[in-house]
C-alpha cells in the first residue's frame, strides 16, 4: 500500500456554479488520475437525512447518518453513478432541495468529522483531483497545486438555470440567484471549514471564460 502523503493531489475549490466540477472531472480524465467529488458526499448525506426524516438541528443524528452511509460510486459509459443503499440516486443528487440541505448540514461538526476520513481515502496512486469547498484548506492542505475557481453569482445562476431548463425542470432565475447568494453566505460564514481560498491557491475567475479556456489554464499549471 502506498504512503498517501506521497500521492500527488490537485485541489480545486470554489462556490457552486463556478465550473469546478466540470474542470475537475476533465482534468482527472486528462491526467488519468482518481477524482473526488466531495460535494457528492454531502449531497448523499443530505439524501440519507431526507430519507430518514431526520431534523436538521439534531447534530448527533446527522453525524450518525454521515458515518453510516452505505454508498458506492460506479464508473461506466454514462459517467459516474452514485448509489445510496444500492439505489442509483445520481439524478436526485443534483436537485436544488438536496443542494440546500447539503449546504446546511455541511456546517455541522459531526457531519464534517465523519466525512473527512472518507474523503482522504480517495488519495491513491497515480494521483487525485479533488473538487470541493475546503479541499485545499482542510482536507488536503499539502496538495501539490491548489486552485480557487470563482465567478460572479449572476453568471453562476445563469449557468445553473440553463442546466435545469435543459433537464426540463421548472425554475425561476431570480429565485435561483437568491438561493446561490444565500448558499455562498452560509458556506463562507460557517465556523468550521468555511469556503475561502487557501493562502497558496491560484485564483481563477471564470466569469468571462469558457470551460475550455479555464481547462487550458489549469493544464498549463499542472
Amino acid at each position: 500500500m502506498n504512503n498517501r502523503a506521497d500521492v500527488p493531489v490537485i485541489a480545486i475549490d470554489g462556490p457552486g456554479g463556478s465550473g469546478k466540477g466540470t474542470i475537475s472531472t476533465r482534468l482527472a480524465e486528462h491526467l488519468g488520475w482518481h477524482f473526488l467529488d466531495s460535494g457528492a458526499l454531502y449531497r448523499l448525506t443530505a439524501l440519507a437525512v431526507m430519507k430518514a426524516g431526520l431534523p436538521l438541528d439534531d447534530e448527533a443524528a446527522l453525524g450518525a447518518a454521515a458515518d453510516g452511509l452505505n454508498i458506492r460510486f460506479e464508473t461506466g459509459k454514462g459517467g459516474v453513478k452514485a448509489l445510496l443503499d444500492g439505489e442509483d440516486v445520481s439524478t436526485r443528487l443534483r436537485g436544488e432541495e438536496v443542494g440546500i440541505i447539503a449546504s446546511k448540514i455541511a456546517a455541522t461538526p459531526a457531519v464534517r468529522a465523519a466525512l473527512v476520513k472518507r474523503q482522504r481515502r480517495f488519495r491513491k496512486l497515480p494521483g487525485l483531483v479533488a473538487d470541493g469547498r475546503d479541499m485545499g484548506t482542510v482536507i488536503f492542505p499539502d496538495a501539490n497545486l491548489k486552485i480557487y475557481l470563482t465567478a460572479s453569482a449572476e453568471i453562476r445562476a445563469q449557468r445553473r438555470y440553463k442546466q435545469l431548463k435543459e433537464k426540463g425542470e421548472s425554475v425561476n432565475l431570480s429565485r435561483l440567484l437568491g438561493e446561490i447568494k444565500a448558499r455562498d453566505l452560509r458556506d463562507q460564514s460557517r465556523s468550521i471549514a468555511p469556503l475561502k481560498p487557501a493562502d497558496d491557491a491560484v485564483m481563477i475567475d471564470s466569469t468571462l471564460l469558457s470551460i475550455e479556456e479555464v481547462l487550458k489554464q489549469v493544464i498549463n499549471m499542472v
